[in-house]
């Protein structure tokens, strides 16, 4: 390798380690190191040879890899299980390895012979799989679950742990709205049901419900996360699970040496280009032709005397001098991005610990925007005596962020190129025009203009105790406190465009929530006659949450300098407010699994709900589901197939619910009105919402199919899930009669469907002699989303753009078919139109343009999305990469939408506009006389299809002779590159930013981001 990692010299112990990893990394040549004075001996090589054999049925096993340890030297078996290799002495170690079979090491002594048979590797029927309140061997679910490993998550540089699962989990949509730091992804669990609740997944960490979302987990504290999909997976959380649950397991301590560990990578971060807006010149013809639109400016060749008119003496100045000012380049920035992580993992037979701490931060690319987060994490167990075992793990974050809902660069794109952001002594022109509503950007990011700091701290708990009451019977408590503290303070000084001048502005807003959750459960394990596996589940839970915020907003405080600290002091306090919310949940629930000598497996799950936030009669609901599951390979008549690892068929059916909605949305509530009593006003209180004791649970029925599969001794494994759920009972607004003195009623009323396809496929194909080793994973997703009733039941409510038959959110507007062009002007003119200006699409053929013409253009769902991964290991090298698709889905962009006015006054997206001279079909003619062009909504509707590379990763394992002399049990380094590049049409042809997005384009997007790291993953 050719670059050289200083670690810190704590963890290295001196400049003599340092140096010596530096040089092992650098890889000089003909470097040795051996210990001072130690004399070198030549050995001779000599010849071991064997036979392989297979622990199944004791057959020879060809193309089992053979090789020394620690070195380059190896071969493979021949035909009949046979090898022979070169060894250099007695204390080689020999190590044996093939798909489909648990690897082994030999110490091969004084040994001329050495036989082995090898045990087939099961991990694919025997691996322990998280779910909901406890764990099952892979063989023997019967529900929908994708899991994400710790190695996966490693591969990835990110900031959350949502972003994991991005392509990593079939069925599972993640998008990543924002690429301001500290931004998360949206995820979505085969699609949305519900279109005024929540569609967010639960989150459990370690066994507990999170009332928030996973944040501010540390990424290298998770050893695991599984996504529970249908009805026989989720229904254990039954009121919570509709939207599907994602379990998170964080790494514990082993039984064992004491590991010290360092994880850290630093990298940078780069803009993948920058917004494409009109230049100096480009902007000049622009304007003119907005002119020549209306006849203010003649057609032709330009001329200084029409310049004159039309154009302001700065103006003339930048087009006489060339000036073209690039405002986006004073405001962005190269940012960077780093984590450091030290860990303490270990434990003996009665104590066992992990320790982490964790410094993470992420500047990014638009100036005053920047995350940082600090975690320290406790988990122990510990084996008080034979039946009885107590553990904890605490997550304690501390979090700033800067620069959360503020971005100066909307300024800079509308902002004029003609003018100029300094004058000649260097100082800020707070105007570069005579324009009083566009004031100069830069301004924005002057040090304390504009102050926007978010400040969050969490202590997340989870402790548990376990009573092994008899053999088999066990019972568990657990116990989850999590507190959680964020203050925002943001400040807008008097030189910014919000105020051009006025008095400053400031606000502040303080949050509390304090969440408990307390489970009691029991378990019992029994198998009978060595064929009937029965285990049965109880639980019984609560949980509570209070919430509480108060907020101030205020102008005029005293100094900028104070920002939001000395509110109290302002001359004018704009409004002041508090809140308090709180809801309990209570539950019961049960669950049998059993199955049949491995071969016939059945669930049963039922909880029942109480929860505080529904009307009177219907605080309680039941959520039953049923599984069943056949491991078809485990039949006497599959022995003979010997291609065949595993295949199992499995299906389940049932009921979830959803409670996504606030407190207090069932009672009637009064709001404060104004009215004049005599001479004066007063305040006084009228009914604001009506009550509805009646409101209950959203309800999802889903029915699953599932084959899982693993063919020739794994290298070729995975599953085919067939999925369909139906949401009744949608909390829909339901209008009322005016004489009822409300207009609306929220009401259980419509249903929505989604179903759809998945695919999961994981193939080694190449695992070849030397060391070559070539997988591949890949997750495919296809999701049909459709509104089956509303609340007029299937009539289409139009005003809300909602329809039967379509996805959740779709598109309905005139259909934009090209613009007018000067040999259609008589046509044109028959639809008040004229050349130039957008052509609609004459839906319904009555010669004229009115509602009636607007179609369905389009949805945000896709037709279907992908991620692929790609692996390849040749000794000790690895390099990875990370292909996610999105394709065929429509957006709407707010961001044309504020940034392609195409009046001529600001300025605009460098877009292919029409014009006597150019007669595109693109974007209509600018004119000054409308602010925006006509039909302009039909230009903001876009094709989302993209194709990202998200990941190349690269990494080197030093080998052990090398890490044994310096004291370190395993040192790797990598070097990775996030989304280095996108394919997009959005980005290439309409210059948008980023088309990943799970709704509407927002207007303040920042560039997308391409990041390099560098890092290292240390063990003592």
């Amino acid at each position: 390798m050719f670059l050289t990692f200083t670690p810190c010299r704590a963890i290295c112990n001196g400049h003599l380690r340092v140096a010596l990893i530096a040089l092992t990394l650098i890889g000089a040549p003909g470097l040795a190191i051996s210990s001072a004075g130690a004399p070198t001996q030549a050995v001779q090589d000599r010849t071991v040879s064997g036979r392989v054999l297979s622990g199944e049925d004791n057959t020879p096993l060809p193309g089992v890899n053979v090789a020394v340890k620690g070195s380059t030297r190896g071969t493979t078996t021949d035909a009949n299980g046979t090898y022979r290799i070169s060894v250099p002495d007695n204390n080689a170690v020999l190590v044996f390895s093939s798909v489909g079979f648990i690897s082994q090491e030999l110490t091969i002594g004084t040994r001329a012979t050495v036989d082995i048979t090898l045990a087939a590797d099961d991990k694919t029927l025997s691996e322990v799989v998280v779910v909901g309140y406890g764990t099952q061997k892979k063989s023997q679910l019967t529900g929908a679950i994708s899991s994400v490993g710790s190695k996966e998550i490693a591969e990835l540089p990110i900031t959350n742990a949502r972003q994991a699962l991005q392509g990593r989990a079939a069925g599972v949509d993640v998008v990543q709205n924002s690429s301001k730091p500290g931004a998360g992804p949206t995820v979505r669990i085969r699609g949305r049901r519900s279109i005024n609740a929540s569609n967010d997944p639960l989150y459990v960490v370690d066994g507990i419900p999170l009332a928030g979302g996973i944040d501010d987990i540390n990424p290298y504290d998770i050893a695991s996360m599984e996504v529970l999909k249908d009805a026989s997976a989720t229904a254990i959380y039954g009121s919570r699970g509709s939207n599907g649950v994602v379990l998170i397991t964080t790494k514990r301590g082993k039984t064992g040496k004491t590991v010290v560990s360092y994880d850290g990578y630093y990298g940078l971060s780069d803009r993948l280009g920058q917004i494409d807006v009109f230049n100096g010149p480009e902007f000049a013809e622009y304007k003119r032709e907005s002119r020549r639109a209306v006849g203010n400016y003649p057609a032709g060749p330009t001329t200084n005397e029409a310049d004159v008119k039309i154009f302001e003496p700065i103006e003339l100045d930048g087009i006489a001098t060339g000036r073209s000012t690039d405002y986006q380049s004073f405001l962005l920035r190269q940012g960077n991005i780093q984590s450091h992580q030290v860990g303490i993992q270990g434990g003996n037979e009665k104590t066992q610990f992990a320790i982490s701490g964790n410094y993470f931060k992420d500047v990014g690319i638009v100036k005053n925007q920047d995350f940082t987060r600090y975690t320290f994490r406790v988990n122990i167990d510990h084996q008080i005596s034979n039946k009885i075992k107590v553990g904890i793990s605490t997550l304690g974050v501390y979090s700033l962020r800067n620069g959360e809902n503020f971005n100066p660069l909307g300024g800079a794109y509308a902002e004029n190129p003609l003018g100029k952001p300094y004058d000649d002594n260097g100082n800020l022109i707070f105007l570069p025009t005579s324009d009083g509503l566009r004031t100069n950007p830069i301004a924005e990011i002057i040090p304390g203009a504009q102050v926007d700091l978010t400040k969050r701290m969490r202590l997340f708990n989870s402790i548990y105790g376990e009573w092994n009451i008899i053999d088999g019977l066990r019972y568990r408590v657990n116990f989850g406190p999590d507190l959680t503290n964020r203050r925002v303070g943001r400040f807008v000084g008097s030189q910014t465009n919000a105020r051009r001048g006025a008095d400053p502005t400031a606000f502040s807003f303080n949050e509390y929530q304090f969440n408990w959750t307390l489970e009691n459960i029991l378990t019992y394990s029994k198998t009978f006659n060595q064929v009937h596996n029965l285990n049965f589940t109880a639980l019984q839970s609560v949980q509570k949450d209070d919430y509480e915020t108060n907020e101030i907003s205020v102008t005029g405080v005293p100094a900028e300098t104070q920002l939001f600290y000395n509110l109290g002091q302002a001359s004018l306090i704009n409004s002041v407010g508090s809140n308090v919310r709180r809801w309990t949940l209570n539950s019961y629930m049960g669950r049998v699994n059993y199955d049949y000598n491995n071969k016939y497996l059945l669930t049963l799950t039922a909880r029942y709900d109480g929860s505080s936030r529904f009307g009177e009669n219907t605080k309680y609901g039941f959520f039953p589901s049923a599984a069943v599951g056949w491991n078809i390979s485990n039949e006497s008549f599959m022995k003979t197939v010997t291609w065949v690892d595993n295949l199992k068929l499995r299906a389940s059916y049932g009921t979830i619910g959803s409670t996504a909605i606030d407190p207090y949305q069932t009672q009637a509530q009064l709001a404060r009105t104004a009215y004049a009593f005599g001479t004066v006003g007063a305040f006084g209180y009228r009914p604001f919402t009506i009550s509805n004791p009646d409101l209950k649970w959203e309800t999802t029925t889903t029915g699953n199919i599932g084959l899982d599969y693993s063919f020739f001794k794994g290298r070729l494994a995975g599953s085919l899930e067939y999925y369909r759920a139906d949401t009744r009972d949608l909390l829909l607004f339901d209008q009322l009669p005016l004489t009822s003195g409300f207009d609306r009623v929220l009401r259980n009323v419509g249903k929505t469907r989604n179903q759809g396809i998945e695919l999961t496929l994981s193939s080694v194909n190449v695992d070849a002699t030397g060391g070559f080793r070539w997988t591949t994973d890949l997750q495919f997703t296809r999701n049909r989303e459709s509104i089956l009733e509303l609340f007029n039941g299937k009539v289409d409510d139009v005003g809300n753009s909602r329809f039967i038959g379509q996805p959740l959110t779709a598109y309905f507007d005139y259909k934009k078919i090209g613009i007018w062009q000067t040999s259609e002007a008589e046509e044109a003119k028959r639809y008040q139109s004229v050349p130039g200006q957008i052509k609609i699409q004459d839906t319904n053929g009555d010669g004229r343009i009115d509602p009636f013409d607007r179609v369905i253009l389009g949805s945000q769902v896709p037709k279907w999305s992908a991620g692929i991964t790609n692996r390849f290991e040749y000794k000790g090298f690895d390099l990875s990469f990370f292909v996610f698709a999105r394709i065929g889905y429509m957006f709407r962009s707010l961001f044309h939408q504020d940034f392609l006015t195409l009046a001529g006054r600001y300025n605009s997206l460098d877009v292919d506009y029409w014009s006597p001279n150019n007669p595109t079909n693109e974007f209509p003619r600018p004119n000054q006389n409308q602010e925006f062009p006509p039909f302009r909504s039909t230009l903001l509707y876009f094709d989302g299809t993209f194709v990202k590379i998200r990941n190349i990763n690269f990494g080197y394992n030093v080998p052990s002779k090398f890490t044994q002399k310096l004291g370190v049990s395993s040192l790797r380094v990598f070097a990775s590159i996030q989304q280095p590049f996108i394919f997009s049409e959005y980005r290439t042809k309409y210059k948008g930013i980023d088309s990943e997005t799970d709704g509407d384009v927002n207007a303040d997007q920042s560039p997308a981001v391409r990041q390099t790291t560098f890092g290292i993953n240390l063990k003592f």
